[in-house]
């Protein structure tokens, strides 16, 4: 640091604070002292407590903010001779916002914290004036971010059209091929040769049942590209809710069997009925209860409920609950698993499989149940206390859907 170099304060703070009296100015000056220093020193730096207030006489100094966990820095504004840095943690008691960097040899008027007190509490102007210069940067800032919000959501904006375009494009190219090699399958399967082939037999079931489960993650793309694009039909009709809960047990008793999950069902006796697209809600109940035993252990148990509710505005809905003995979710993912693609831990500790423990899978499931909630005017949520595997806190899904849906 050089402290050779001289400057007249004076007319420093005159250009700074050109609404302060002379007598304020020199008081001023009297409390300040001028150094210099070389570039890349840091005369702020974020998050620390620091005891100094500023006032750029000669030189450049960038202005950085920390905007991720990675530490990535960002450039808020270049300060030079007569700007103030530093004022808003002197007077707040708080610490440093951003890290101020000096670009090139700089020199400041320095003040130290009881002075920079001492001179806001005897001259109401000093303070006006500080307020002033620093409402007119956060102004600025403000700014800065909202444009800057602006061309990252459009870009947003863009991206998910892309992944909506891609989705249709990937579904529709696979859905051909996925239909002639389940053709040709099942062909084969009527082969009197291959069925005393044992070993070709079992080889065969397992092309049949991995271009099923190709087939059913394509129709989830396609479901999601309607969801997302809007175009996805509401058809309701009176449907049994005894019966919907039957075929929906049905469809995954193999899964649920192997994995020796207990499924019980609890229905409100005056639920009998709903009115609701049947393929639609037959999607819901089912992701929900592949979602529900994949992540209950071996063993576990899943309740689901049926129950009176109200939606908003007093309409009468019903709740299906689907409550699990499982690991949990932490609350800080309690929306974002309900959007496509969105996966808890690292998709690399994963398994395959649909309903093995903590499977992995394309994450559509719980898009498609919120979409279609949406789509018949209700809602979908999850309440959870939390993931823990040891004490197996669980997990409550809930369907709400209105009695009576409109037709779309």
């Amino acid at each position: 640091m050089d402290v050779a170099k001289t400057f007249d304060k004076l007319e420093l703070l005159r250009f700074a604070f050109k609404d302060l009296q002379e007598d304020e100015l020199l008081q001023m000056a009297a409390l300040t002292e001028i150094k210099t220093y070389p570039p890349n020193h840091v005369l702020c730096r974020e998050g620390a407590y620091e005891e100094i207030f500023y006032i750029i006489a000669e030189g450049t100094a960038s202005i950085v903010k920390k905007f991720d966990e990675q530490g990535e820095e960002r450039l808020l504004r270049i300060v030079s001779r007569g700007d103030l840095v530093g004022e808003m943690a002197m007077i707040q008691a708080a610490p440093r916002a951003a890290t101020v960097r000096a670009l090139t040899e700089l020199t400041a008027l320095e003040m130290e914290k009881q002075d920079f007190e001492t001179m806001l509490a005897q001259s109401p102007r000093m303070a006006l004036e500080i307020i002033r210069t620093t409402l007119t940067r956060m102004r600025e800032n403000d700014r800065m971010l909202i444009e800057d919000l602006r061309k990252s959501n459009a870009v947003l904006q863009q991206l998910d059209r892309n992944k909506l375009e891609f989705i249709q494009v990937a579904a529709h190219e696979l859905r051909t091929p996925l239909t002639v090699l389940k053709g040709y399958a099942k062909l084969l399967s009527a082969s009197s040769e291959l069925k005393a082939n044992a070993v070709l037999g079992e080889a065969l079931g397992g092309i049949l049942k991995g271009a099923d489960r190709m087939h059913e993650v394509v129709n989830m793309m396609l479901d999601v590209s309607r969801i997302d694009s809007e175009t996805l039909k509401v058809l309701p009709t009176m449907l049994s809710v005894k019966m919907i809960l039957a075929e929906l047990l049905n469809a995954l008793k193999h899964e649920s069997a192997e994995r020796n999950i207990e499924i019980t069902i609890e229905q409100d006796e005056t639920l009998s009925y709903i009115y609701a697209d049947p393929s639609l809600l037959q999607k819901a109940l089912y992701q929900l209860l592949v979602n529900a035993i994949k992540y209950t252990p071996d063993g576990g148990k899943v309740k689901i409920s049926v129950q009176p509710a109200v939606l908003d505005e007093k309409i009468p809905a019903v709740d299906f609950r689907f409550e699990d003995a499982g690991i949990g979710i932490d609350l800080e993912h309690h929306e974002l698993i309900f959007e496509k693609f969105y996966q808890v831990g690292s998709v690399a500790l994963h398994s395959s499989g649909k309903t093995a423990f903590k499977s992995g899978g394309p994450g559509l499931g719980l898009a498609i149940v919120r979409g279609i909630a949406k789509v018949h005017g209700g809602k979908a949520w999850v309440e959870s206390k939390g993931h823990d595997e040891a004490a197996l806190t669980g997990s409550v899904f809930h369907l709400q859907l209105p009695l009576e849906t409109q037709r779309t």
